[in-house]
């Protein structure tokens, strides 16, 4: 009942329920691109491609874009060239100086570093379009091209690959300036939802139609599921709190004297890199076998089968690893703790016992080492789950995909964030949020 009467409350708030019929039309659109085949590609005959995304990278790669990549749709891409241009213009800005520079300019700064991600962002489109187009012609029959393979057909399906790319990433702004939540974000997260379904389906059917374990083995996979996503939403939201205090100063008889003000707290997040590690630590995976693929000795072989498969114990023991390095690399460069204590310094604040300035900043640093060191153990947990899950109980590898990663960590963060958002027009508001502990409310108050 409460449920309900939330979603009423959400309907009559004007500018909320504007926006999150915006983020629904916008997402809806972005889904019917993601069916639109390239011109000149015979749609019945995908099914080559469609075996070929249905496990592996290639398969995380295809529920990335929610099927878009195994459609050979225009948003074959989707809007990963986008989340990689980012990515390196962010590791850019700790080396490049004119980057530094525009990180500390405000919004015009913001607005620079968004042009260039924007131009990179095609560049990078313009490199994996071919790679594609390439891989359609080894994997799809010749009588799948309608126009063969011509270089008129190349530049023309690249082309649409970046436009489609552009487009996406438009929609991604569209939905973070008009509509509710972060767009890039809910795009990915749609997209990886839309494959769940159909994952899920197949499992059923491998479970109950071909009695491989019955609806009992439905049920202790939904428990597990459960469970791990609960596991996700501790990890996102668990943070350590540092109490501070702020002087005040007050007149009194003539002259100023010192008192205490409210105490507050700095809170420092168990896993603040979010997912990145384990993207960071997906793209350096491919390395291995590349280079071994560059020969034909038997070593180089067992090499290029351990790390072409996700599954497998070698290729996540690596994986685990390289996360947790990732991880205490990431957060190192995105939590400023120098920067924290210079700030804490200038407003008057301090934490209780700990002298202002480099004593507070050693202090900041001492704790997030502390911390990201169970952060970054449970992160690697849940990113090589969906290969335990698959081992231990058989669970087919679409399906197994939703076990842990980067899927359920988006799809985790994604919603407590978007949550977040509505909770706060709640509130504002005074209306009940959708969020009801203390914490929470304060937390978006």
């Amino acid at each position: 009942m409460k449920f309900i009467n939330t979603i009423k409350n959400i309907w009559k708030i004007e500018e909320l329920k504007n926006r999150i019929l915006v983020t629904l039309g916008l997402l809806l659109v972005y889904r019917f691109g993601a069916q639109v085949v390239l011109p000149g590609i015979d749609a019945s005959q995908l099914a080559n491609l469609s075996s070929q995304t249905e496990g592996g990278i290639l398969g995380l790669l295809n529920a990335f874009t929610g099927g878009a990549f195994s459609n050979a749709s225009v948003f074959a891409l989707g809007i990963m060239p986008y989340i990689s241009a980012s990515i390196v213009v962010q590791l850019m800005g700790i080396a490049i100086p004119y980057l530094q520079k525009l990180q500390k300019e405000g919004e015009s700064g913001r607005r620079k570093i968004n042009q260039i991600t924007r131009w990179l962002t095609i560049a990078i489109t313009l490199v994996q379009g071919p790679g594609y187009i390439y891989n359609l012609f080894s994997t799809l029959p010749s009588s799948a091209f309608l126009l063969g393979d011509t270089v008129t057909f190349v530049a023309a399906s690249v082309i649409i690959l970046t436009t489609g790319c552009i487009f996406a990433m438009w929609l991604g702004e569209k939905i973070t300036d008009k509509g509710i939540g972060n767009g890039i974000s809910l795009l990915i997260m749609v997209g990886i939802i839309a494959t769940l379904p159909l994952a899920f389906i197949q499992e059923f059917a491998s479970r109950v139609f071909e009695s491989n374990g019955g609806l009992i083995m439905i049920l202790i996979e939904l428990v597990i599921w459960f469970a791990i996503i609960l596991a996700s939403v501790m990890l996102v939201m668990a943070v350590r709190q540092i109490p501070v205090q702020y002087a005040r100063r007050t007149a009194s008889g003539g002259y100023e004297k010192n008192v205490f003000g409210s105490r507050q707290y700095i809170p420092l997040k168990l896993n603040a890199s979010g997912v990145m590690p384990i993207i960071f630590a997906q793209a350096i995976m491919f390395i291995p076998a590349a280079v071994a693929g560059l020969s034909d000795s038997e070593t180089a072989q067992g090499v290029t089968a351990a790390f072409s498969d996700m599954f497998g114990f070698w290729y996540n023991v690596v994986f685990a690893l390289l996360i947790i390095v990732f991880t205490y690399f990431y957060t190192a460069i995105t939590v400023p703790t120098n920067k924290m204590a210079d700030d804490l310094k200038r407003s008057g604040g301090f934490i209780p016992g700990i002298r202002p300035g480099s004593e507070t900043a050693d202090f900041l640093d001492r704790i997030m080492s502390q911390i990201t060191l169970p952060g970054s153990v449970f992160l690697a947990i849940i990113a090589v789950f969906p290969a335990i899950v698959q081992s231990l109980l058989g669970i087919q590898a679409g399906w197994a995909l939703f076990f842990g990663g980067t899927s359920l960590l988006i799809m985790v963060g994604v919603a407590i964030d978007t949550m977040q958002q509505v909770n706060s027009y709640l509130l504002n508001r005074h209306y009940d949020g959708l969020m009801k502990t203390g914490k929470n409310r304060k937390a978006v108050a």
